[in-house]
């Protein structure tokens, strides 16, 4: 926790395929073993409220929603997150770990379905009066990898369970996904750090806890 007693919140962001609920699971261990309480979560999802909008938004026609309605119901799930869970969570001194955050409605919406940059920071004013987490480690990986890296996953899983409605967008979309991850992190260098995605998930691991622990290094080495 920082000086004034409450947690911190680390967001992993990323195109598909990126590998950030495996790395999620990796930096809560290791959040955990330097003596840290930690809150697992994602996005769209998270609480009750959120995984019943999630249902909407990861299944079905990928051009089922105009892009503002998309924005709107991930900014509704969203607010039910930080309201219910992120927010508590971090009063109480908890660390928060989330598999995506706004982030990813930017990059989605703003950037790969030409929503604007403008509407979705209004939006997030509006709905989470701009809330952001304390750190948001981008985990980078080309495209045609992520999906193929994707395809490889969906083989061995049950075909009425895959949320695929964004991976099947195609590889120019997800290309464009990739460049907007990466120009979010150039506008924001003082919270985003981007970790090379396509090596080991255990060497991704280590890279990103080199972010985390130098950025938190006081708090990470009272905890030790």
């Amino acid at each position: 926790m920082d000086a004034t007693g409450k947690g911190r919140f680390i967001s992993l962001e990323g195109g598909e395929g990126a590998g950030k609920s495996t790395q999620v699971l990796l930096l809560c261990e290791r959040l955990r073993e330097a003596g840290r309480t930690v809150v697992q979560t994602r996005e769209p999802g998270g609480t009750p409220g959120a995984e019943s909008i999630r249902n909407l938004l990861v299944t079905g026609d990928g051009d089922k929603w105009d892009p503002m309605t998309e924005a709107l119901l991930h900014f509704a799930a969203r607010r039910n997150h930080v309201e219910t869970l992120i927010r508590p969570a971090l009063d109480a001194g908890q660390w928060v770990v989330s598999d995506r955050f706004s982030d990813s409605t930017m990059a989605y919406q703003g950037y790969a379905q030409g929503l604007g940059r403008d509407v979705v920071m209004e939006l997030g004013q509006l709905a989470i009066d701009g809330f952001k987490p304390d750190l948001t480690i981008i985990l980078d990986i080309p495209a045609g990898e992520g999906l193929a890296r994707v395809d490889q996953r969906h083989s061995t899983v049950d075909a009425a369970k895959v949320e695929d409605r964004y991976e099947r967008m195609g590889k120019a979309f997800h290309a464009t996904l990739r460049d907007a991850f990466l120009d979010i992190a150039k506008r924001e260098p003082e919270r985003c750090a981007v970790v090379d995605a396509r090596a080991r998930p255990n060497d991704v691991g280590e890279a990103i806890w080199k972010e985390v622990s130098g950025r938190f290094a006081k708090e990470l080495r009272v905890a030790a």
